[in-house]
C-alpha cells in the first residue's frame, strides 16, 4: 500500500519531466530546423544574384562539361569533345583528375566530374556549362552495376592486403590515374570492394558452394542487396539526388567550405530540398545545352548543331588570330588567372606559350573543318568501338562474381516496392530531370532538330 501511494505521489513528477524533455526535444529541433533554413535561404540567394544574364546560346571561350556520373559523359567527352579540342586546349587532367588546378594558358575545355563549385576556380563570364541528365531511377540501377563491376575486377587478388600492396606499387610505377581517383568512385568502390571480399571470404569460411537466389539484385552470399546499397549512409550522401546536388555545387566534393553544411542541412530536412533544386532549374535554364541519356540520338545531333558547329567556328577563328597575333610579335593572355605566376614571368614566357598552344590549334583545326553532318558521322563511328570494348570489359569483370549478372531482363524483376523506394530517395532528381525534358524539347524546337 505504502508502495502503491509513493507511486500515486511521484506520477505527476514524473510525467512533468517526460513532458519537459519532450518539449526541450521539440524546441531543439525547431531550432535545428530554423538554423538550417537560414542557411539554405542564404546560400540560394547568393546563388541565385550570381547567375549570368547574358546570351545562353553564344559559346564563350571556354566550355565546362558538367559530367553527372552515369549519363553516357564519357561518351561525349572521346566521341565529340576529344575530336573537336587539341590536347593543348584541355585543361589539365580535366577528364579524370579528382583536384587539378585548371590555370593554363588557352584552357578552352573542361570536362569533369567536379560539381559546379568549380565555377569558383573558372571565369564565369567567359564560361558555357553544357550536361546530361538521365531518369534517376536508371542512373541509380547504373551507378550500383559499375560500382560492383569495378570492384570485381580486384577480386583476382587473394585479399584487400596483397591488393593494398600491389594498387601502391602499380601507382609509383604509372604514375597515372585510375577510377579511383575519381569523384564519385573514390568513395563508392573502395566501399563496395570491401563488402565482395567480405562476402567471399564468408563463402570459403563456410565452405559455401551454392547461391540461394537467381535474382542478380538480390544476390546477398555474393554481393550487396539493391535494397541494402540505396538504403546505405554512403548511397544517400553521394547517390540520391546526385545530380541535383552537382549541379548546385553541394556534393561531398565541393570546393566551397559553406556547401557542405548546406548539403547536410538538406539531407537532414528534406523539404529545405525545394529551394536547392529552385536554385539547380535556373542554372539548367542558363546553360549552353542539356541533353538526355533516353534521348540519344536526338541529344547528340543537338549538341553537334548547337556545340559542336560553335566550337569548329570559335577554334577555326581562334586558329587565324594566332596566326595574325604570332605574325605582328604580339602577346596573348591566358583565359584563366594564373595566381602562381608573376607579370615578370608571363611577360617573358607569353610568345613561347602563344607559339605552342597556336601550333597545336592549327593541327586541329585541320581535323574539324567539318558541318555538323560530318561530326555526327565520325560519332557514330566512335561510339561504336567505344561501346564494343566498355562491353568487353564489363562482360569480363561480371564473370567475377557469377551467377550474378546485371542484365535488362534481371531489372525488370525488381520489386515495384523497390523502385517506389528508390523514387522516393531521388524526389529532387526526379522534378529535376522532368525539367530538363522541358528543357530538351524547346531545344530541339528552337533548332529544328528533330
Amino acid at each position: 500500500m505504502r508502495r502503491l501511494n509513493l507511486e500515486l505521489k511521484l506520477a505527476p513528477i514524473l510525467l512533468l519531466l517526460i513532458c519537459a524533455t519532450i518539449t526541450t526535444k521539440a524546441f531543439a529541433t525547431e531550432d535545428g530546423y530554423k538554423k538550417c533554413e537560414l542557411t539554405v535561404k542564404k546560400w540560394a540567394f547568393s546563388s541565385h544574384d550570381s547567375e549570368i544574364k547574358d546570351d545562353k546560346h553564344a559559346l564563350r571561350d571556354l566550355l565546362f562539361f558538367l559530367h553527372v556520373p552515369r549519363t553516357g559523359g564519357r561518351t561525349y567527352f572521346h566521341c565529340f569533345l576529344k575530336k573537336l579540342y587539341a590536347n593543348a586546349q584541355e585543361c589539365p587532367r580535366s577528364y579524370d583528375k579528382l583536384r587539378f588546378n585548371p590555370r593554363k594558358s588557352n584552357c578552352r575545355l573542361l570536362s569533369t566530374h567536379d560539381d559546379y563549385s568549380m565555377m569558383v576556380k573558372l571565369p564565369k563570364e567567359q564560361t558555357s556549362v553544357v550536361t546530361i541528365l538521365r531518369n534517376p531511377i536508371d542512373r541509380v540501377f547504373s551507378t550500383y552495376e559499375f560500382s560492383v563491376e569495378v570492384a570485381a575486377r580486384f577480386l583476382i587478388h587473394r585479399d584487400l592486403i596483397s591488393l593494398s600492396r600491389m594498387a601502391k606499387r602499380a601507382r609509383m610505377k604509372a604514375g597515372g590515374v585510375s577510377t579511383l581517383d575519381i569523384w564519385p568512385w573514390k568513395y563508392l568502390v573502395p566501399w563496395m570492394r570491401e563488402d565482395l571480399f567480405a562476402r567471399r571470404d564468408d563463402r570459403i569460411s563456410k565452405g559455401q558452394s551454392y547461391i540461394t537466389s537467381n535474382d542478380s539484385y538480390d544476390m546477398e552470399e555474393i554481393l550487396m542487396p539493391l535494397r541494402d546499397y540505396i538504403n546505405d549512409p554512403i548511397a544517400r550522401d553521394i547517390i540520391h539526388n546526385g545530380a541535383t546536388f552537382q549541379i548546385a555545387g553541394l556534393t561531398n566534393n565541393s570546393y566551397i567550405a559553406e556547401s557542405h553544411e548546406v548539403r547536410h542541412c538538406v539531407l537532414k530536412y528534406q523539404s529545405l530540398g525545394q529551394y536547392v533544386l529552385e536554385v539547380v532549374k535556373k542554372r539548367l535554364d542558363s546553360m549552353l545545352y542539356v541533353g538526355l541519356t533516353e534521348n540519344h540520338r536526338e541529344s547528340a545531333t543537338l549538341f553537334a548543331n548547337l556545340v559542336g558547329a560553335q566550337v569548329v567556328a570559335q577554334l577555326t577563328k581562334s586558329s587565324s588570330s594566332s596566326d595574325s597575333a604570332i605574325d605582328n610579335g604580339s602577346e596573348q593572355k591566358s583565359l584563366l588567372p594564373n595566381s602562381t605566376s608573376d607579370a615578370n614571368h608571363q611577360e617573358n614566357n607569353a610568345y613561347r606559350k602563344l607559339k605552342k598552344v597556336s601550333s597545336a590549334s592549327k593541327d586541329e583545326a585541320a581535323n574539324i573543318n567539318m558541318d555538323a553532318g560530318k561530326l555526327m558521322e565520325a560519332y557514330e563511328s566512335c561510339i561504336s568501338s567505344l561501346r564494343s570494348s566498355q562491353s568487353e570489359r564489363r562482360a569480363k569483370s561480371l564473370k567475377r562474381i557469377s551467377p550474378a549478372n546485371f542484365t535488362k531482363e534481371a531489372r525488370r524483376k525488381v520489386p515495384e516496392l523497390l523502385l517506389q523506394e528508390i523514387t522516393s530517395l531521388n524526389s529532387l532528381d526526379m522534378q529535376l530531370y522532368s525539367y530538363a525534358q522541358d528543357i530538351f524539347a524547346k531545344q530541339q524546337a528552337e533548332y529544328h532538330v528533330l
